[in-house]
């Protein structure tokens, strides 16, 4: 559940790109003509109203769902999640075209600005499983791709610590309740957002501004 109780120890995480320099692309990729024209990854990187907010944004991503993955169809409601229990993490579903951006490209923006791989069932304010760093995999070539990029950044010591990032299949994908679905831009004035995830749009327009939708 999120508080505004523990904003305080996330001020300096949020929004920040805690890489050494800058998060270069994947060495490995999915070629643009094997994915067709509408293809999807799921990713989970701490509270989702951030990291749908952050890939709304970019170019060739026609449709950005908030939700859940990891756990049963039965317990993937908000409150639920919430506990800890369920084996969710809050997840992202997005819908993208390959020829435009690619798989790899989106997961260079995941690590360098939607969140910090390096935390351990949490994120900035937020603490649990339900806020792990994961990638769900639909296909072996986004596996490979993941498991590589992963493997890239770390061997190049990207980051002050080893990524903890989850790579695990695509079990299932439950979009979130009504109210959670474009939160950031529906509630820009709220605090949780102003603090934790606003940031975070601003370093993807800082680090990646030939990325952006024009809007």
């Amino acid at each position: 559940m999120r508080t505004y109780l523990h904003l305080f120890c996330g001020l300096a995480l949020a929004g920040a790109c805690l890489a050494a320099g800058p998060v270069p692309g994947p060495s490995l990729d999915i070629p643009a003509g094997s994915e067709g024209p509408h293809a999807t990854a799921v990713l989970a990187g701490g509270c989702f109203w951030g990291v749908e907010g952050v890939f709304e944004r970019l170019r060739g991503v026609s449709n950005v769902v908030a939700g859940f993955s990891g756990g049963k169809a039965s317990t993937a409601h908000y409150e639920i999640v919430s506990s800890g229990t369920t084996g969710h993490a809050e997840s992202v579903k997005i819908t993208y075209d390959p020829a435009q951006i690619s798989y790899g490209r989106l997961l260079q923006v995941f690590f360098s600005v939607a969140h910090d791989p390096t935390e351990l069932d949490r994120q900035g304010p937020d603490e649990g499983t339900q806020y792990r760093s994961a990638i769900f995999y639909s296909s072996e070539e986004q596996k490979r791709v993941a498991e590589a990029y992963i493997a890239q950044l770390d061997a190049a010591h990207i980051f002050g610590h080893r990524i903890v990032t989850q790579v695990a299949p695509l079990t299932g994908f439950y979009a979130a309740e009504a109210y959670h679905q474009h939160f950031l831009d529906r509630n820009p004035d709220n605090p949780y957002i102003a603090t934790v995830d606003m940031p975070k749009i601003e370093a993807l327009k800082r680090e990646f501004p030939e990325l952006l939708k024009k809007r």
